[in-house]
């Protein structure tokens, strides 16, 4: 499934891989592009009492990680899909973040996010001879946010990767969004993905935090959207209610589909 360019293998009840010793093993190699079916990620699916459906999710390197904004998108469409819900399908998702909520309109999908913490403004990091200012805000899972001039010249890579392992945000690292304003309403986003270790054609959770730090960058108070226009080329939209430093209602909307069904041999 694909949802703005990040694609993902959602596999149903699949815990001989999550359970198993050699699952980073298994995962990556499912997500190699030459050799395996090639993905950002695997979105592995369980039963469970608490949501319509338990997502867990697996970057390319094998590593979990708490929420995926753009996967949970994939996975509400799917379940919408197998389970022949009206036009509008309401799908209750449990991750390692929390529930989350989503509502499904043929192939667009908007998710309720977490309400999102460790809001951090203008953490200096010190770059060579230079000094960083950078943002941090935990939408699910960790992102830092860079406000950027001319971001096609941004080495995404290099840079995305210092930032990454920097001892500030160790031990977990963080993923790293580059963002340059367009106006009040649109900025346009590269990122980082911590365990894709490299950049991605767009990424949920960090167009969301981009967004939100944007309102902060803006002084916005209230209810308001911000586009995010991705590598991808689709422009995500994001809801949110603010007050001062707080968030909350925070919806992030796009498309998503599925690619193909198959099987993969080991």
């Amino acid at each position: 499934m694909v949802a703005s360019g990040n694609d993902f293998v959602v596999i149903e009840g699949a815990r001989a891989i999550t359970k198993s010793a050699t699952r980073r093993n298994l995962i990556s190699r499912i997500c190699d592009r030459k050799y395996g079916i090639g993905a950002d990620g695997v979105l592995i699916l369980e039963g469970t009492p608490s949501a319509d459906v338990r997502m867990r999710i697996f970057n390319a390197d094998g590593s979990e990680a708490e929420m995926c904004g753009n996967g949970a998108r994939c996975v509400a469409l799917f379940v919408s899909a197998q389970r022949k819900r009206k036009p509008l399908g309401l799908i209750n998702i449990e991750t390692k973040a929390g529930i989350i909520n989503s509502e499904v309109r043929g192939n667009l999908v908007k998710i309720k996010l977490t309400d999102p913490k460790g809001l951090t403004l203008d953490i200096p990091l010190r770059i060579g001879k230079r000094t960083l200012r950078v943002n941090f805000i935990n939408t699910g899972v960790p992102h830092t946010v860079i406000f950027v001039a001319g971001l096609q010249k941004i080495d995404v890579q290099n840079l995305g990767n210092w930032i990454r392992y920097h001892r500030v945000f160790a031990p977990a690292g963080t993923n790293v969004n580059f963002v340059e304003p367009m106006d009040n309403h649109n900025i346009r986003i590269r990122t980082y993905e911590r365990g894709v270790e490299g950049e991605t054609l767009a990424c949920g959770t960090g167009s969301v935090a981009a967004a939100l730090l944007t309102g902060c960058k803006l002084r916005i108070n209230g209810q308001d959207r911000i586009n995010v226009h991705t590598q991808g080329k689709e422009v995500l939209k994001v809801y949110f209610n603010k007050n001062g430093l707080n968030f909350s209602n925070v919806w992030l909307q796009g498309k998503a589909e599925c690619v193909f069904n198959g099987e993969i041999v080991f």
